[in-house]
This record gives structure tokens, sequence and C-alpha cells, in this order.
């Protein structure tokens, strides 16, 4: 009896997903077109002085041999208009291994480390100085990893997971 409700309930859940999405005219026009009316995310947020500039990596910055999902997990929690600072050394004679920031499309792409269709958001010569700026605007997960040698860097740990949360306060 059990295992009928929960493949009916399952059915249910599929049948209103299905149902909501496709009663949506827009909705093959991509998540620009959605407005939903619930999130907000596209219009000027609140709160933006209490905002946060935050160092990936801390004192530690972008580099290799870092744990960054270690790091997420305890500077979580992530709100909308924090600003992730990369900070990494750029190309140079004495650096041979230069990094960069991607923004990975889906965790599938982000376990997989899979870059074909990451969007490159700070190249290796971004990070010097005052480092590279990312603000979080939008409720979504965000994916991100260091690209260069083919993956390897985020293959070996380079790459954390956040997802932005909304300031009640």
């Amino acid at each position: 009896m059990a295992l009928k409700n929960t493949q009916f309930l399952l059915i249910a859940v599929i049948f209103t997903i299905f149902t909501v999405g496709s009663s949506n005219m827009n909705f093959q026009k991509g998540p620009q077109n959605w407005n939903f009316k619930f999130n907000y995310t596209n219009e000027p947020l609140r709160h933006k002085e209490n905002s946060r500039r935050i160092i990936v990596g801390g004192s530690d910055n972008w580099r290799f041999g870092f744990n960054y999902t270690e790091w997420a997990r305890t500077n979580a929690p992530f709100f909308f208009n924090d600003t992730l600072v990369f900070k990494f050394d750029p190309p140079s004679d004495t650096n041979t291994h230069p990094h960069s920031i991607y923004l990975l499309p889906n965790l599938w792409s982000f376990l997989r480390c899979d870059l074909r269709w990451a969007k490159l958001v700070a190249n290796t010569s971004q990070g010097g100085g005052e480092g590279f700026e990312f603000v979080l605007n939008k409720w979504k997960p965000y994916y991100f990893a260091c690209g260069e040698s083919n993956g390897f860097h985020c293959q070996s740990g380079m790459k954390f997971s956040i997802m932005p949360l909304f300031r009640w306060y």
C-alpha cells in the first residue's frame, strides 16, 4: 500500500510540474521571461549596506592545494549582494601555474569538472592587485571552479558551490 501511495505522489508531483511549466507561454524562451513574481531577483535588492566583501580562501586566496568546498561550508551562509573576491597571482616567470575562474552551468558539470559549457568570468590576469570581484545577485546555485590545466585544478579541489540566501532583517 505504501508503494502505491509513493508512486501516486511521485506521478502527481511530476504532473503538477509539467502542468505549471507548460502553462507558461514564455517557458521555452528562457528564464529571463518566466516572471513568476515571487523572488524579485531581477530587481534592485534592499539591504546593500549589509552586504559583505568575502575573500575566497581567506588569507590563502585562490590557490592550488586548498579545500574550497570546506571553506565555503565554514563561511556560509552567503547572501544576496555579497561580493566574492578572488585573489591570485597573474602569470609570470615565477608563477608558471596561473589560475582562472569559471562559472559552471549545473551540478553535473560541477561534480565532473566539465568545463565545456562553463563561462569564463575571470582570466588568469584578473586576480592580481585587489582581486576579481563577483557579486551574488541572483537566487540560484553558483558553481565556481578553476579551469586551468584542462580542468586538473578543478579536479584537485579548486572548486566550490554556494547558494545565496535572502536577508530577512
